[in-house]
């Protein structure tokens, strides 16, 4: 990893970190912040204990430890270590602790003090994630209540990080790093609402194969469009390798998607959103976008969360075209008109603004506090979400009129779901039937597990009768 750009402003980094407790890296992708900083501050006098790496997805938690661990000549689960929600690697020797960001909350929630962890670096914070914010508020508020020595890194791809570092502090650095400079060329194929996307992303990865060399990589905003599109590519390129990303595709597949293959065939990668960011695709030099993001948003009239198809924001539209040029020149072929780029939103809102609340209120209800305004945010709660956060929870017993967290939302914070989902397991376990509301549960958490479908029956057979990886994950998850 010697060549990567990160390593001239590495030196500034350290200084930064070892005079002052906060510090803000902007690295644009190919930068190599997610694997070459971690490993960088083992052996700073400050660092005698671990070192952790929020990355905000499994699959990016899981290659990015694989990657960090590869480069130490060791396997994941010596120095380098990660850990999700359904797979782990660590163990005593564990330096460098790669979690998804919702277990980080977890992890300060039960651990205030974050006991024996010298630095969390919060990766890829440009994102938004309700969970990345929240964690950044709680590990700031341990910070200057309880550990003056730990260090918080903020990593971000954007020019947000000018606000990260009003938030981190007067005596927070800024250090900027500069990204790869390989060529990468736009073409604009303009939009075709003639015809469903998965017709035009599989004719325009047909033109793409023609046109160009090398492994291709195309955006498509959901697993459903993704399997239409490797139907219609089984009869325009019957002998390509073909290959999904998302997150119900188990490890291997995750790891064939991501790595060259070994008999040197060319790749077609269909993935959504997960591949915006955190991941490096070895070998691919041409994407293909669709130009479309899809979100979860809150209803609060309805008092349901919704996916939401959109336009993707010129930031996405960025991160994903980058993907081609990680490692030398390459093409995006870009499925909208480069005349109305310029109308799309500049980037994603944050979740913030989106989602159900009902999971943070309850996680600061456990922290002890009622009044979001006491922790420090990059933007607030949005006072509406709050209000009916709190309502879904004194619904559920979880919160009692004071705003205090109870007995029963003490329970429903133990549960990897989110509140609602804990409750129907705590209601099973009244019952007898704990088992079967956790698969459930599970079922209306998990997209994809036991296929696709509102038939919650079929899919529950479809789940019980799978013997893939990610089931047999869920199955001893929900046991």
């Amino acid at each position: 990893m010697s060549h990567l750009p990160i390593h001239a402003v590495l030196p500034d980094l350290l200084d930064a970190l070892r005079m002052h407790s906060g510090a803000v890296l902007v690295a644009p992708p190919g930068a190599g912040k997610t694997t070459a900083v971690a490993p960088a501050l083992l052996d700073q006098p400050w660092c005698n204990g671990t070192v952790i790496l929020t990355s905000p997805r499994r699959v990016a938690a899981r290659a990015a430890a694989e990657r960090m661990a590869q480069a130490l000549g060791e396997k994941p689960g010596e120095t380098i270590g990660y850990l999700t929600r359904l797979d782990t690697k660590r163990s005593a020797r564990t330096r460098v602790l790669v979690m998804t960001e919702a277990i980080f909350v977890n992890t300060v929630l039960a651990d205030p003090e974050l006991a024996g962890v010298s630095a969390v670096l919060f990766d890829e914070a440009h994102e938004r994630h309700l969970d990345s914010d929240l964690g950044l508020a709680l590990a700031l508020e341990s910070r200057a209540v309880l550990r003056e020595d730990l260090r918080v890194l903020v990593m971000s791809a954007t020019i947000d990080g000018a606000r990260f570092r009003t938030l981190l502090g007067d005596d927070a650095r800024m250090i900027e790093s500069a990204g790869r400079a390989h060529p990468l060329q736009i073409e604009w194929l303009g939009a075709m609402p003639q015809i469903p996307v998965e017709d035009a992303v599989a004719k325009a990865i047909s033109t793409a194969w023609r046109e160009q060399a090398g492994d291709i990589l195309a955006f498509l905003p959901g697993v459903r469009e993704i399997e239409r599109t490797r139907e219609r590519l089984e009869g325009r390129l019957p002998n390509a390798l073909v290959l999904p990303l998302h997150g119900q595709v188990d490890p291997a597949g995750q790891r064939a998607a991501i790595r060259r293959d070994p008999e040197g065939r060319r790749r077609i990668v269909l993935a959504t959103a997960i591949a915006e960011t955190s991941l490096t695709l070895d070998g691919v030099s041409i994407v293909v976008d669709a130009g479309l993001s899809r979100r979860a948003e809150f209803d609060r009239a309805a008092g349901t969360t919704r996916l939401v198809t959109h336009r993707a924001s010129q930031a996405a539209a960025a991160q994903r075209a980058g993907r081609a040029a990680r490692q030398g020149p390459g093409v995006a072929y870009r499925l909208w008109e480069e005349a109305g780029h310029a109308g799309r939103p500049a980037f994603d809102p944050p979740e913030m603004e989106t989602a159900d609340l009902a999971p943070l209120v309850l996680a600061l209800a456990q922290w002890g506090t009622g009044d979001p305004g006491e922790l420090a945010w990059l933007d607030p709660p949005p006072a509406a979400s709050i209000a009916a956060a709190r309502s879904t929870l004194a619904a559920l017993g979880a919160l009692d009129a004071e705003g205090r967290i109870t007995e029963t939302g003490s329970e429903l914070a133990k549960l990897p779901l989110d509140p609602q989902g804990a409750a129907c397991v705590l209601f099973g376990a009244e019952h007898g039937v704990a088992e079967d509301a956790a698969r459930l549960a599970l079922l209306l958490q998990e997209r994809g597990l036991g296929g696709q479908g509102e038939d919650l029956e079929a899919r529950l057979a479809r789940w019980n009768a799978d013997r893939g990886a990610r089931a047999e994950a869920n199955r001893r998850l929900a046991g």
